[in-house]
């Protein structure tokens, strides 16, 4: 049966060969700015080989995107999704979600109940992808995560991560009303441009919204969602 959600002529499919490790390497490095560090082929090739989640996105014959998961430890029954891009002519038509269904079809059928990943908490369209489309939960606020990276997109910023936990059996966790929400963290609209424009407004906003995550944490809040107007929605802790 044909997926109504897939566009036509989309498809995915495993990394089964080298050529295709080299090809997903490629769209990778593309989407980061030109940096093949992100994901190597070797390392790819061995994840791949090893029983691994690594699919490239194809349009027709031509690898537009790819994504990257692998399994965490046995008994918390988990797979931590390391890296998914989509290159820039292909975006915002939807093939995201079809990648991350995709992903999480192919977790579920090897008994895999939730799927973790991070993201930069100040990428707005990321943050609205993740919490508003997926329904997925912040559980860490991670300072300088990976260190210094020297890719095209987060080359000069220090990488702050949030960490997410998508329950794959769950139903999407809804933003919460507003009687609930009891603070707010708002974000740039574009930090990209922000960072290639105005770095060092870029990196006021990174220190305002760590600040801001590390005192609603301190005081007990979780974040219950994203707003696009608002930011990161903070609720009571459960």
């Amino acid at each position: 049966m044909v997926d109504p959600s897939v566009p036509p002529g989309i498809d995915i499919r495993p990394l089964a060969t080298v050529d295709e490790v080299f090809a997903a390497t490629d769209v990778l490095a593309q989407v980061w700015g030109g940096d093949r560090g992100g994901m190597p082929p070797n390392l790819l090739r061995a994840l791949a080989h090893s029983g691994n989640y690594a699919v490239g996105l194809y349009d027709g014959d031509r690898m537009v995107g790819a994504s990257v998961a692998f399994f965490a430890e046995p008994g918390a029954r988990s797979m931590h999704s390391h890296i998914t891009g989509v290159l820039a002519g292909y975006r915002s038509q939807g093939l995201g979600r079809v990648l991350k269904q995709h992903q999480r079809e192919w977790a579920l059928a090897r008994q895999v109940g939730r799927i973790t990943w991070t993201f930069d908490p100040l990428v707005a369209r990321n943050a609205h992808f993740n919490l508003r489309v997926l329904g997925t939960r912040v559980t860490e606020y991670l300072v300088n995560h990976y260190g210094p990276m020297d890719d095209g997109v987060n080359r000069g910023d220090e990488t702050d991560r949030l960490m997410v936990t998508w329950a794959l059996a769950a139903p999407p966790a809804p933003t919460p009303p507003d009687d609930l929400v009891v603070a707010s963290v708002e974000v740039p609209h574009d930090i990209e441009s922000m960072r290639a424009q105005a770095p060092a407004d870029a990196a006021s906003w990174r220190r305002r919204v760590r600040d801001a995550f590390e005192w609603h944490f301190a005081d007990g809040l979780v974040v219950g969602g994203f707003d696009d107007a608002r930011g990161y929605l903070f609720v009571a802790g459960r």
